[in-house]
């Protein structure tokens, strides 16, 4: 029986912890509205279903996932998308709002706190094993890849690491490690960021997902919300004190990253900007891009709601409904308008005449006769009013609009509503 137990997945004595409370400000007004992880990706998901379909498909079948901020939107997604898990195949999902279960005055405190307030929860399943992850990344990992390196080198804890080029390490924790990927000093936000030994143009920054055998977990984070002065952070306070006093290794993503045939490289992106963001969704609209939805093999799970197919019409010149080089989605009608590499979630109606290029669309768009919208991001249930031009004046649009640091345009109902005043 023992051998049997060593030759199992190691996901199977797992659970995943997705910390999902944060609001990432820098998407501006999408996320007042919303918690980072809830914002939408890709023309069907939200970001969080990255990070929890990845566990599903390590085989992890034990899931909770702690929200915060303004979390009612990301809370109905996971029950409506996430619903599946059975108790009575030894499966669980739980949501765990900040439901001050600790302390009647307190909220969750920071990442480490988000975790130990519901440690009684994590304990009645009884998993042997803790995978924190960070619920706002786009990226492809199997994690028992990671499971199964840490029980290897018998570690306190291990940390997902990206190589990334040294110098834009600076904005990243980042792992120092020796000629075993063992970390001997985590620094936060360096200025001249350590080299990996074997590639010493590149460091090794954090992932913000780390595995620990849960009775040690438990063991640190009780010690540390003793400690005064503490600010209940794993990349602040936990993961420092056990490189100080225990073992922790580093896990390359280079070594789990999950890539389909289509796909050459390791792909990993925080879409935590406007520009970050329109960029990830435009890229989808490339021939081949690097990240692929299309995989089969590795599927990316959500919320998919009843919706009938797209629909184009009206083939006139001048009025022709058509896409290319675009993502369009279910119960969307392209009425006598043209698209070109943009991505258009559900329930769009983009009328005649109008035309949109390089759009990143959020759900129940309507688009009036006559508009031309070039490199913009429309939130969720925009009107865009008959005959709006976005993306051919920077001075007028930044006068009405949100405008990045690259010149794309995020429009909100606010914003348009303040048009007519």
């Amino acid at each position: 029986m023992a051998d049997l137990k060593r030759t199992q997945p190691l996901a199977r004595d797992a659970m995943a912890y997705v910390l999902a409370g944060g609001r990432g400000s820098r998407l501006k007004e999408l996320t007042d509205r919303r918690a980072k992880p809830a914002v939408y990706f890709g023309g069907k998901t939200r970001i969080i279903d990255f990070a929890l379909s990845n566990a599903l498909n390590s085989g992890i079948r034990r899931l909770g996932v702690a929200t915060q901020y303004k979390a009612h939107s990301l809370i109905r997604h996971l029950q409506r998308g996430w619903n599946f898990l059975r108790p009575e195949r030894n499966e669980s999902f739980d949501i765990l709002p900040a439901s001050q279960r600790v302390s009647e005055t307190q909220w969750y405190e920071g990442t480490a706190d988000a975790v130990y307030q519901n440690i009684d929860i994590i304990e009645a399943y009884g998993p042997e094993y803790m995978v924190i992850l960070a619920g706002d990344h786009i990226y492809k990992m199997d994690y028992e890849m990671m499971l199964r390196q840490h029980v290897d080198a018998n570690a306190d804890v291990t940390v997902g690491c990206l190589e990334v080029p040294r110098m834009e390490a600076t904005g990243f924790g980042v792992m120092h490690v020796d000629a075993k990927d063992n970390i001997i000093a985590f620094v936060e936000k360096p200025a001249d960021p350590p080299g990996i030994p074997d590639k010493p143009e590149f460091a090794l920054a954090s992932m913000g997902i780390y595995v620990f055998k849960t009775k040690f977990l438990m063991e640190q984070l009780r010690r540390d919300a003793a400690e005064p002065g503490s600010s209940r952070d794993f990349g602040k306070d936990i993961i420092p004190y056990i490189v100080q006093h225990g073992k922790a290794i580093a896990h390359r993503f280079a070594k789990s990253c999950v890539r389909s045939t289509a796909e050459n490289e390791a792909y990993w992106r925080d879409v935590g900007t406007v520009d970050a963001y329109w960029e990830a969704n435009i890229d989808l609209t490339d021939i081949t891009p690097e990240l692929d939805l299309y995989d089969r093999d590795w599927p990316i799970w959500t919320y998919a709601e009843l919706k009938p197919p797209a629909k184009f019409v009206h083939d006139e010149d001048g009025r022709r409904g058509s896409a290319v080089s675009s993502l369009v989605s279910g119960d969307c009608i392209v009425s006598g308008a043209s698209l070109k590499r943009s991505l258009i979630f559900t329930g769009a109606r983009i009328n005649s005449y109008s035309t949109l290029e390089e759009v990143v669309m959020l759900p129940d768009v309507h688009v009036g006769r006559n508009a031309k919208l070039k490199r913009v991001v429309i939130d969720h249930g925009v009107r865009i009013p008959e005959g709006l031009v976005v993306g051919e004046d920077p001075v007028l649009d930044a006068k009405r609009f949100r405008v990045s640091e690259k010149g794309i345009c995020l429009v909100t109902q606010d914003m348009i509503d303040k048009l007519a005043l």
